[in-house]
């Protein structure tokens, strides 16, 4: 594989093979001077990963750019491990396999094929029509929101979901995000702490501080005083990091979705639990909001929630007989509030 286009599509096995063709050492990477602007741009792949959401195109007119840019994905994921922060991961694998999915749309359908298989797509192609097996297809499409990703919408022959070139090149990125998330972080050492340790608490900081400004945009749509208490009591526990049973997990994510935040704000608000694991929570979010399973789940009544075992700190206004569902108590406490002004 030339040069410049391992430096397209550096996760390829062809393109690690040319990467250690080219004879640079981890220590020569890290360390010598010759590579200071691979360092750097290894840095700005990072920088745009997490400001932009996607990896930026960077000149390659000569052998020299195109070595130079091939150089900043290995320093590029030495910093995403260094910082390892999972919900960052995640956005960095995401912006990776969003620029793959923009430079493989030019590509040859041989070529796509072959990306796919190499990522364990089982793909094939008739009459022009590409054919992607079923359990692949439902793995890659559990995310896409868009209808027309269901199953039900979806043309099958012989356990072939059939798609177009653009529909395999999404899936092919969903499967890309999946394999760099897998990777990382990797084992760093002193030596790629030491070397990257102020780009390393930049992007802790600007993580940190995004986190707080998404926090407060979600919560911007609810009054935390009209919450009732069992789900101010479920909150503040998922961001202890405390063990709250499923039902608790579902009652607040359904609450919540009831009145008005969507997926990604109620992961942000969950963001801060100490064992916070973005995939994880995030599929389970989906399912309850319906844009994975179709249904849209509304949370438990009180007395539900008695039975699990997740009412918690009922207050006066619990306790008077008026409430029987925690949106009853959201609703109620806002007129009462309303009425005092």
């Amino acid at each position: 594989m030339d040069i410049a286009r391992a430096a397209k599509y550096p996760f390829l096995k062809e393109s690690a093979a040319t990467l250690k063709a080219t004879g640079v050492s981890l220590d020569q990477l890290m360390t010598g001077m010759a590579y200071e602007s691979a360092r750097l741009a290894g840095k700005e792949r990072v920088v745009e990963a997490f400001e932009d959401a996607v990896v930026g195109d960077h000149p390659m007119r000569t052998q020299a750019d195109a070595t130079k840019e091939l150089l900043s994905y290995p320093v590029a994921r030495m910093i995403v491990s260094a910082v390892a922060d999972p919900g960052f991961v995640r956005r960095y694998a995401i912006a990776e396999a969003k620029k793959a999915n923009e430079r493989l749309k030019g590509e040859s359908d041989e070529f796509v094929m072959g990306v796919a298989s190499e990522l364990g797509l089982d793909v094939t192609k008739e009459d022009g029509v590409f054919g992607i097996s079923f359990s692949d297809f439902l793995r890659a499409s559990s995310g896409m929101r868009s209808k027309s990703w269901k199953l039900v919408n979806q043309r099958i022959v012989d356990g072939k979901v059939l798609v177009s070139q653009a529909r395999l090149v999404r899936i092919v990125e969903a499967a890309l995000t999946d394999k760099i998330s897998s990777e990382l972080p990797l084992p760093v050492n002193d030596a790629i702490l030491d070397r990257f340790g102020q780009t390393v608490e930049e992007l802790r900081a600007a993580i940190e501080e995004r986190r707080k400004e998404q926090r407060a945009e979600g919560m911007e749509k609810l009054s935390i005083v009209r919450l009732p208490p069992c789900m101010r009591r479920l909150l503040d526990m998922i961001r202890a990091g405390e063990n709250v049973p499923h039902s608790g997990r579902f009652a607040l994510v359904s609450f919540f979705h009831t009145l008005g935040m969507d997926s990604q704000e109620i992961l942000d608000t969950f963001s801060t639990a100490p064992d916070f694991d973005p995939s994880k929570s995030e599929y389970q979010i989906k399912h309850i909001t319906g844009e994975i399973s179709g249904t849209e789940y509304t949370p438990p009544e009180c007395s539900t929630m008695r039975s699990y075992g997740i009412c918690f700190d009922p207050d006066d206004l619990c306790r008077d007989g008026a409430v029987k569902h925690p949106l009853n108590y959201y609703r109620l406490k806002g007129r009462r509030f309303r009425s005092r002004k």
